[in-house]
């Protein structure tokens, strides 16, 4: 398979505590869920010691890693390539998703604090003033943020060491359909919020269902959305 033609990535130093090797790790994964690091596009290891200002050797030790975590594909004779999702890979994270944060949200409005639902208002207007400027990476932050926050504020720590393990994808998947989900998806987590501040567990179970159900049909339906570049970082 050639090389993608995608612009490269803007250059960014990692920081250098140890090991090195998860430090590498971590940069080349947020690249891929921010979509820097787009799926299929090629990864050279030389371009990308490069870029992170570090040697080949924890850029090998880290694309191995990504490989067995299933975020990079490795290919014999050709190198390492971004995973390119199914649509029943999606599907079934997407899925999970839905069991998992719903019953976050039911258990949420059950222990709900006044601080806990400030914090939920405050994520919110974020997203929205976000999404008003056409941030769509710093959209996707809010939109993970609160929804790791309504799942902490269920209280249940296996729980949310469940929704922990596909946060990230959760967020992979999110990024190509932020923009096309817009203000309806931020309308649902202000009406989410609202049965969270009631204590309605019932009906914060149902509206994240429905939120996250339509999150899942988007994505699965994104190839009719024209592609739009995505917002330059600034440095």
């Amino acid at each position: 398979m050639p090389p993608s033609s995608s612009p490269a990535p803007t250059g960014r130093q990692v920081a250098r505590p140890v090991p090195l090797r998860e430090s590498v790790y971590e940069a080349i994964l947020e690249m891929i869920v921010t979509g820097e690091l787009e799926p299929g596009k090629h990864l050279v290891e030389k371009e990308l010691a490069e870029l992170l200002g570090v040697s080949r050797q924890p850029v090998r030790e880290a694309l191995q890693w990504l490989q067995k975590e299933e975020w990079v594909d490795l290919r014999p004779g050709y190198g390492a390539f971004v995973h390119t999702p199914t649509d029943e890979e999606a599907d079934q994270l997407l899925s999970v998703r839905t069991l998992l944060e719903a019953e976050s949200a039911r258990l949420a409005a059950a222990h709900r604090t006044e601080e806990g639902v400030a914090g939920l208002r405050e994520i919110h207007a974020e997203g929205v003033r976000s999404l008003g400027a056409d941030d769509i990476e710093a959209v996707v932050r809010a939109n993970a943020a609160l929804h790791a926050r309504i799942t902490e504020l269920s209280g249940n720590r296996v729980l949310s060491e469940l929704a922990d393990q596909v946060h990230r994808r959760v967020r992979w998947y999110h990024t190509p359909v932020a923009r096309s989900r817009g203000k309806k998806s931020w309308d649902e987590h202000a009406a989410l919020i609202d049965a969270i501040e009631r204590g309605d567990g019932d009906r914060a179970a149902r509206l994240m269902r429905e939120h996250t159900e339509h999150t899942r049909l988007t994505y699965l339906g994104r190839a009719e959305e024209p592609a739009k570049p995505a917002r330059k970082r600034k440095s």
